[in-house]
């Protein structure tokens, strides 16, 4: 599902006729548009019940110069790496291709069930990519020296403070589009919504250390 159900909304009604449409276009047409809704509602929603209303992000698809952006912040490092919130794999896949052991958290089961079926079509082994149907908020990530999350800004908040308490100081985290709050970056890439973000860990408690108040 590459695009929002307002991109499909907006380009289908670039195709329409501006006079007024014939009834059974209109029936057809309200109908399709439902039906494409339906299966877009099933990519976002499914387990969202299981985590607090609070943590919920909505399935988003990182685009192609968000995934190369945070692969360029991600040149020279090696080891394990979580992708939270993985979606339909592409970030996995792109990582994985540059030699790190990848684990996808989603609690989508058709998206992990989509990326599954790529990885096994693209013949990626599994001690490369593995998707997992899991809650990453209950998961502890301390295994991981590399984690890249693209979610939302009302929980980044409340995942740095589940990163700085469990991430070993090596590891290297990297958000795209929404940076976490008095955190400073290490390094940026790009710009606008296709922003990535870098952050060292080891530096971020440093910096923290000398905030008041602040969770270390």
């Amino acid at each position: 599902m590459e695009d929002s159900i307002e991109v499909i909304l907006q380009d289908y009604g670039e195709v329409l006729p501006t006079n007024r449409p014939h009834p059974v276009l209109s029936a057809c047409t309200g109908a399709l548009l439902t039906g494409l809704y339906g299966v877009w509602s099933l990519f976002v929603m499914p387990g969202f019940r299981k985590i607090p209303w609070s943590l919920k992000v909505p399935y988003l698809p990182s685009s192609k110069d968000q995934t190369l952006n945070t692969m360029k912040l991600l040149e020279g490092r090696r080891g394990r790496l979580a992708d939270l919130g993985s979606g339909d794999g592409r970030l996995v896949f792109a990582a994985s291709a540059a030699g790190f052991q990848c684990t996808g958290f989603e609690i989508n089961s058709i998206l992990v069930t989509y990326a599954k079926s790529k990885a096994l079509w693209m013949g990626v082994p599994s001690s490369q990519a593995t998707f997992v149907k899991k809650d990453f908020w209950k998961t502890d990530l301390s295994s991981y020296n590399n984690v890249t999350a693209f979610l939302a800004p009302g929980v980044m908040t409340v995942l740095g403070d589940k990163l700085l308490k469990e991430l070993p100081d090596d590891a290297l985290v990297i958000a795209c589009r929404f940076p976490f709050p008095n955190w400073p970056h290490q390094s940026s890439v790009g710009s606008g919504l296709d922003q990535t973000f870098a952050y060292d860990i080891s530096s971020v408690r440093s910096h923290l250390r000398n905030v008041p108040n602040a969770v270390v």
